[in-house]
């Protein structure tokens, strides 16, 4: 049994439910059938256990040291991450017109998500670069991605994005780094980016940064934000590695986990010029960095659901093999002992988290599944809607799995008993690496915001209306089977009060008191939409059991008992969170800080 993929399971959840099989019938993927794409499963399978999989623990334990000025990793980091490039993986998601496989990004998140369960720390490295390369192709000019794309595309290079600052944090509009034009078209920039992920190593010969800041004389606030491509070494005019770019390592941070992700401070301009290009137009720069945040934090839902699906699977296997106590029939000591998976507060804490888990991965695929719905479509209406559609689910597929997936994560430790919270067991480490998803990318309090401030409001709430009818179609089809029918009225009027309570909110008089209790929204508004990703789930299920197989009865039965435990013991929670939102209630927004303590 593998611990980082559930290989009948990710065949269930693209094919079955989501119907990956049609995209192999557009000529952008004619290229590709089930064969292929299961060919490169079994190789990213065999790389993550092989190279990612056998350096989580000692990654953990010896972290990135700060010597002689910069970060030193262990070698097996380097030498996973070379193994990953020269199976050609790090070109899987970009198109073939800039070197890539491309390949569905659906194939590409469940290739990212072996990895990602295997070593986090790891997976960082990669899916910032894809990022990067990403964003510099959207918004680049030609000269830029001329020197930079290939390399990144193909894994030769890596990239960071820099945004925080240690005054501003998440407050962007109050960055101080600076971008002077210089007489050659470049700018130099001087100033202080704290938090960088990836910032520093020697995995591969250049880093390439995406660097915020503001050119002397622009609008204060996010209005005047600029965005810049500082490489730490600058280029020679044949494109090959020059002279440093005065980019000094500050000092290293200390995370709870993901310890083999290099996070730091860094110094821009310091002992020197630090040069840079911009990337895009002037002023521009928090827009063009949405290009990269946005598909970041598809990435960062994918990394929390596979730390809650490595947990899953492990303490799963752990329970189904470890001999512990008796039935209350059968209380004689002579008696031969049960395994933990036969007492029924285990089988709570698993289902509780294969619900959460499988729930949430089947979301990112969805979200991954309209990008290729995107990819298809030309520039129209329709791919106007999808666009909406995945606005509005972003924020939910990046927050829902770093909260519930996390708790996930705390079962596995509980199933595991005292050794879970040992590091002879890899349980706690993935509780500490999922607890970072929580804070990359947008914390959850700012994903929040932006869902119940602006995502459910854009167009008029033309997305939220689009979500409405997406899953109508599934009540449609839910209806004619018997044993999903009784779901679907819970469903609608979970629906409908997410529905109201956006209206309760868009009439409050004081803006800031209808944003009060936005993390209730989040987390309402998301516990319908994995329900209904629970439903799609079960309807994929009735249609394999009427298909017949009896060697997969017991995997449909699961998937059908994991619909009923998310609807009778999950959903009903909405109902509460949704009428404080609703109420505007203010006993949070009332409050004083002295009231906390006193004076």
């Amino acid at each position: 049994m593998s611990v980082i993929v559930n290989r009948r399971d990710l065949d269930f959840m693209l094919y079955e439910t989501l119907g990956m099989q049609h995209l192999f019938e557009s000529p952008r993927y004619g290229d590709y059938d089930r064969d292929s794409i299961d060919a490169m499963f079994d190789l990213a399978q065999t790389i993550a256990e092989d190279k990612f999989l056998s350096c989580a623990s000692k990654a953990d334990t010896e972290e990135p040291a700060f010597i002689d000025g910069a970060a030193v990793l262990i070698p097996e980091i380097k030498q996973a991450i070379d193994a990953y490039r020269d199976a050609g993986l790090s070109s899987t998601a970009y198109d073939s017109d800039i070197g890539g496989m491309q390949v569905p990004m659906m194939v590409d998140q469940a290739l990212k998500g072996m990895f990602a369960c295997a070593n986090t720390a790891l997976f960082n490295y990669i899916f910032l670069s894809q990022g990067v390369a990403n964003m510099l192709n959207a918004c680049g000019s030609q000269a830029l991605k001329n020197e930079y794309l290939a390399k990144l595309v193909d894994g030769g290079w890596l990239g960071t994005m820099c945004l925080s600052e240690t005054q501003a944090g998440s407050s962007l509009a109050d960055i101080r780094t600076k971008a002077e034009p210089l007489a050659d078209g470049s700018f130099k920039l001087t100033g202080t980016k704290m938090w960088i992920s990836c910032g520093d190593h020697q995995i591969t010969e250049n880093i390439v940064h995406m660097v915020l800041a503001k050119i002397p004389g622009a609008s204060s606030g996010v209005k005047g934000i600029s965005l810049f491509l500082v490489p730490k070494n600058r280029l020679n005019e044949d494109g090959g590695i020059g002279v440093d770019n005065n980019i000094a390592l500050a000092g290293l941070n200390h995370k709870m986990g993901q310890r083999g992700t290099v996070n730091c401070l860094l110094n821009f301009g310091e002992g020197g010029d630090s040069i840079g290009q911009l990337v895009g137009d002037e002023n521009q720069g928090l827009a063009n960095m949405f290009h990269m945040m946005n598909e970041a934090r598809l990435s960062v839902g994918m990394a929390a659901v596979s730390c809650g699906l490595g947990g899953y699977l492990y303490s799963l296997d752990y329970a189904r093999n470890r001999p512990q106590g008796r039935h209350m029939s059968a209380r004689d000591p002579s008696s031969p002992m049960v395994m933990i998976c036969e007492h029924a507060d285990v089988k709570r804490m698993l289902m509780t988290q294969k619900a959460y888990v499988e729930g949430a991965q089947t979301l990112v695929f969805y979200c991954a599944r309209l990008i290729d719905r995107q990819s298809l479509m030309t520039v129209g209406e329709q791919r106007q809607r999808v666009e909406l559609l995945l606005d509005l689910l972003t924020p939910i597929a990046k927050s829902w799995p770093s909260e519930y997936c996390l708790e996930a994560n705390k079962l596995a430790i509980q199933v595991l008993g005292g050794y879970g919270y040992t590091r002879d067991y890899p349980v706690e480490r993935l509780y500490r690496d999922n607890r970072l998803n929580h804070i990359h990318e947008g914390t959850l309090g700012i994903q929040a915001i932006d869902l119940l401030g602006r995502k459910v409001r854009i167009h008029s709430g033309m997305a939220l209306t689009l979500l409405r009818e997406e899953m109508t179609s599934t009540f449609d089809e839910a209806r004619q089977m018997p044993n999903l029918e009784g779901y679907v009225s819970q469903l609608e009027a979970a629906l409908a009060q997410v529905e109201s309570t956006v209206k309760a909110v868009d009439a409050a008089d004081n803006p800031q008191l209808g944003l009060a209790n936005a993390t209730l929204f989040l987390h309402a508004t998301g516990h319908v939409v994995i329900a209904w990703m629970w439903l799609m789930q079960g309807l994929a299920a009735q249609r394999g059991q009427a298909a017949g197989g009896a060697i997969d009865s017991a995997f449909y039965l699961g998937k059908l008992a994991a619909v009923a435990f998310f609807y009778r013991y999950e959903l009903p929670k909405v109902k509460t969170d949704l009428l404080l939102v609703a109420g505007l209630d203010s006993t949070c927004y009332d409050l004083t800080a002295e009231q906390f303590i006193g004076v």
